[in-house]
């Protein structure tokens, strides 16, 4: 603790490698910001003006858009701009409020994941009452729960994290402000902090992904004993892209934040880093889009209504 000073900066490790390797993540990242950009804005914009698409499942996909927007926004700007001047230094404040809001929005899509099976469930396996369940007022309380425990979630791992010592080198082993890769830097007994990180993670992957499981596990059963085979198709197509989008996003996040090695062996993430914290928030709007024949004939819609009207 001799060495331990006031931090005011610490300086992001990154990716090492040639020059030539920066220029070719900047283009990679700067290519998927922009898709995840235009993607997910596209989505909530043709959600927003098709009166048909005015419908529960569709308003937690617009959140959904809008949270994967703020979630690669939190990130990808600053590892841009780390690529294009050279400079990896980022301050104690910008820091925190990096950690801040990649664990809200982190957490927060973890939970939407969840109340989007449950809606699923609840159209399929309850289609009369549907309608009475899922109201308004229902689905903004879902939405808003979601945002709660997401905010529970980063204040407690940023507080925790910001309330240990650091000393010199300050160099974080990652492209953001990670909550496993600051505690590395620390000069203080992390233990704690690693438990706290394990369990409330763990917790949270466990509670929303078992929330899918149990949801789907109903929804299959269902669609398994109807009758109709166009029936089956369409129950069948309402859920694939979301059983693709929790696959992914409920993968990697156990990876990084559901096992203890996530802690000790921060190197081997980076790759799985990239992809939930760029990849899927590009890929989520694509695949609802590419496989959601309702989603395509609003945006036909959208595009023949902007045509006609010059």
């Amino acid at each position: 603790m001799e060495n331990c000073t006031v931090v005011t900066e610490f300086m992001l490790g990154g990716f090492k490698g040639q020059p030539e390797l920066k220029i070719i993540l900047l283009v990679l990242f700067l290519s998927m910001y922009i898709i995840t950009l235009v993607g997910n804005t596209g989505m909530m914009v043709v959600i927003t003006a098709d009166t048909q698409l005015h419908t529960p499942m569709y308003f937690f996909l617009k959140n959904l858009s809008f949270v994967d927007v703020c979630y690669s926004s939190v990130i990808t700007p600053i590892a841009m701009m780390s690529f294009t001047t050279g400079n990896k230094a980022i301050s104690y404040q910008q820091c925190a409020t990096q950690m801040f809001f990649f664990s809200l929005f982190g957490t927060t899509e973890a939970f939407l994941l969840a109340v989007m099976a449950y809606d699923r469930f609840t159209a399929i396996c309850n289609p009369l009452l549907y309608d009475t369940i899922m109201a308004k007022r229902t689905c903004a309380s879902l939405v808003a729960a979601s945002y709660f425990f997401g905010f529970l979630n980063c204040s407690t791992q940023t507080g925790l994290t910001f309330s240990l010592s650091f000393c010199d080198p300050d160099e974080i082993n990652q492209f953001f402000c990670d909550v496993p890769a600051v505690m590395k830097v620390s000069c203080s007994d992390t233990f704690v902090n690693e438990i706290a990180l394990l369990v409330m993670c763990g917790l949270i992957v466990v509670i929303t992904f078992t929330t899918v499981l149990i949801s789907y596990s109903y929804v299959l059963a269902t669609i398994l004993c109807m009758p109709s085979v166009e029936g089956r198709r369409k129950a069948f197509s309402t859920c694939t892209s979301h059983i693709m989008v929790v696959s992914l996003f409920f993968g990697t996040a156990f990876f990084m934040y559901g096992q203890p090695g996530s802690i000790s062996s921060p190197n081997q993430g980076k790759v799985v880093s990239v992809f939930y914290t760029i990849v899927i928030p590009m890929l989520n709007p694509l695949i609802y889009s590419l496989r959601n024949k309702e989603v395509k004939d609003a945006l036909r819609r959208q595009i023949k209504r902007i045509t006609l009207s010059h």
